[in-house]
């Protein structure tokens, strides 16, 4: 491994989790008008500066990735459990929906199914928000990073259009660290994951929608959306996150998604030291550990054996 790719795959966890701290403060607000842009990690529904259950999520598939491979979809839905029990400040409600089920002693499987069909149209963001650990764990090995793409998402989010997102977000990042550009990468997702046609078509406009057209939302494809509208039309990690998290709305889990990708293409070594020093956040939650860059900086090291 080189230099270059080692700093984007630490680029990878760290702007992952720089996205979700943001993007904190500005979640549920309504889009901040765009001559006051905020641009530094304020306090929010937390203390400024750290991170929620994007990242908590995200950690816990991380680290079921290195005790694991492959994924095991069974040590996964025990980590998430383990988590839901510590009582986290936020829990989408549909993954909430899921960890109820495996909470009563249901298996993964069975708790994912009878979710989706309680609510068969619900399409959320939550399994692409924690998706990076997988492309930083599978940075050389495509089959491997799509079956398990695949599976983490399945853990919680069945829907074929939640899945979709994850292959689509962790191809391009694969791209990327191989050598493609953004445009490249991009046209390459949309040649090799099969999209559901509205979707398709979301994401093909994205760059080229105007940001007071975009909605922000949960839902996958609004997440998608302003993501890659964020990546493609920016030329630095910190303008794609600040205009991303300022849509608001959805704003932490929608900044997550685009650090993951910037940092791809930025690396570490792009992302404002500014905010790599106020990032932080308990993990396990509730606990006494605190996390800040340097252990998101160990754990993509030890994820992509770097």
């Amino acid at each position: 491994m080189d230099n270059k790719t080692r700093d984007r795959l630490r680029g990878i966890a760290v702007g992952a989790a720089c996205g979700d701290a943001l993007g904190m403060a500005l979640e549920f607000g309504a889009p901040t008008p765009v001559d006051r842009l905020i641009r530094e990690m304020t306090p929010g529904r937390l203390s400024a500066g750290v991170f929620t259950d994007d990242t908590e999520t995200s950690l816990a598939l991380a680290e079921s990735l290195v005790n694991r491979r492959p994924l095991d979809p069974a040590d996964l839905a025990r980590r998430f459990l383990d988590w839901y029990r510590r009582r986290p400040e936020d829990c989408g409600l549909y993954t909430s929906m899921v960890l109820d089920g495996v909470k009563l002693g249901l298996g993964w499987e069975t708790a994912a199914n009878r979710a989706q069909e309680r609510s068969p149209l619900s399409a959320a963001n939550g399994s692409v928000m924690r998706c990076w650990p997988v492309a930083v764990a599978y940075w050389n090995n495509r089959a491997q990073l799509w079956d398990d793409s695949i599976l983490q998402s399945r853990v919680t989010h069945m829907h074929p259009e939640c899945v979709a997102a994850c292959l689509f977000i962790n191809i391009m990042i694969f791209e990327i660290l191989h050598g493609s550009d953004r445009q490249a990468a991009f046209e390459t997702a949309l040649k090799e994951v099969e999209l559901d046609p509205e979707l398709r078509q979301m994401i093909v406009a994205a760059p080229t929608r105007r940001r007071e057209q975009l909605r922000n939302t949960g839902w996958v494809r609004h997440t998608m959306e302003s993501v890659l509208w964020g990546f493609m039309t920016t030329d630095s990690f910190e303008e794609a996150v600040v205009q991303v998290a300022n849509l608001g709305a959805d704003a932490d889990s929608s900044a997550t998604v685009v650090g993951a990708l910037a940092g791809s293409w930025y690396g570490l070594s792009g992302i404002p030291t500014r905010w790599q020093d106020k990032l932080h956040g308990p993990w396990p939650i509730r606990s006494e550990t605190i996390w800040r860059t340097p252990q998101f900086v160990a754990l993509a090291d030890q994820l992509s054996g770097a």
